[in-house]
């Protein structure tokens, strides 16, 4: 992962972010759950400060700063010091995974999938949040990311791009939802699909084998 300094530094101010806009906290947080499965282990990857996890009820999580790790254990989260390109956890782990805006600071997102499939179980499902590039949201980020501590060295991608390394990975049958439409009264309803929400989850599972390619 991008050097986790910033978030050590400024995991105070990152953690009020969310209070300060409840809406599209709620909205992400949404568009996330409706992919949740109903049963099953699951862990946050990049758990950051436990926003997503403890409201969604996922009680495990790897975290390389230890400032946000720390606020995550707050809310209950066991949480393991490591960075996602070389999670601590053991193969075939967990039923599913969420990954939530953690894509865009990664230094190697191919080699995070990849752990990601291999500490999955047969069919286990991943799950991730992210700001799509090529919305209006993303072009804007994209735009201002030097102003912004957190996302000063970030990279954004678009949905056909995280997909491509996905499948590389090991991953298949992509669904979707979409939140944080812009000048809609709609905008921050959960859509299916994507091409229009500047937030946006795909769903994945485990291909059989869950053999890179």
């Amino acid at each position: 992962m991008t050097s986790a300094t910033p978030f050590d530094e400024h995991a105070i101010d990152y953690d009020v972010w969310f209070e300060k806009h409840p809406d599209l906290y709620l909205a992400e947080l949404e568009a996330v759950r409706s992919f949740i499965p109903a049963s099953g282990s699951g862990v946050e990857i990049g758990v950051g400060t436990g926003r997503f996890a403890a409201p969604l009820g996922i009680s495990h999580g790897v975290e390389p700063a230890p400032r946000m790790a720390e606020l995550a254990h707050m809310r209950g989260i066991e949480v393991l010091e490591g960075t996602e390109e070389a999670l601590p956890l053991a193969n075939g782990s967990y039923d599913f995974a969420i990954m939530v805006t953690v894509v865009c600071f990664l230094d190697d997102v191919a080699q995070a999938f990849r752990e990601a499939c291999r500490i999955l179980k047969p069919n286990g499902t991943l799950i991730i949040g992210f700001i799509d590039r090529e919305s209006e949201l993303g072009q804007h980020y994209n735009q201002k990311k030097e102003q912004n501590q957190f996302y000063r060295d970030a990279t954004f991608y678009s949905v056909g791009e995280l997909e491509e390394l996905l499948t590389k990975a090991g991953f298949s049958d992509f669904t979707h939802r979409q939140t944080l439409m812009p000048g809609e009264a709609t905008g921050l309803d959960v859509m299916e699909g994507h091409g229009r929400g500047g937030f946006v989850v795909i769903q994945s599972h485990k291909s059989e084998g869950g053999r890179p390619i």
